[in-house]
């Protein structure tokens, strides 16, 4: 495959519950809902949020494991982070508010000011601002 036929990523995060998730970028950052699925309990299985390019999605341990009970394995002991670029640090701090900080804003070596939280599903969003003031 030649690489100019990558046309689109998105994280899918595995979590206990998809509404809290969902709720984080949606209230806090301004995302739209794109899908959403829901279980035989009326409770999302899946669901995908998307602002401009960024796209994120949440599936439910359970309905992977429904699908693919050989996968319980698999689940344990992966991580991933979401690292977003954005143009004003400030105003995603505002948002954020309130989220559990995995780390405060710092200055980078590599030229960036940064913060890390954990959305509800417990996985680390990182936001970065190329040049802006580390306060």
């Amino acid at each position: 495959m030649a690489r100019g036929n990558l046309q689109h990523a998105a994280t899918v995060f595995i979590v206990d519950s998809v509404e809290p998730c969902v709720a984080f970028w949606v209230d806090r950052f301004g995302f739209q809902v794109e899908n959403q699925v829901p279980g035989a309990d009326g409770n999302l299985v899946f669901a995908s949020v998307k602002q401009g390019d960024i796209e994120v999605m949440y599936q439910t341990r359970a309905s992977v494991l429904a699908d693919n009970p050989a996968a319980a394995a698999e689940l344990n002991g992966h991580s991933a982070l979401l690292f977003i670029t954005v143009s004003d640090l400030d105003a995603a701090e505002r948002a954020a508010k309130g989220a559990s900080v995995v780390k405060p804003r710092h200055q980078t070596f590599y030229g960036s000011t940064e913060f890390y939280v954990r959305d509800p599903g417990g996985n680390t969003i990182g936001f970065a601002q190329f040049g802006a003031p580390a306060k």
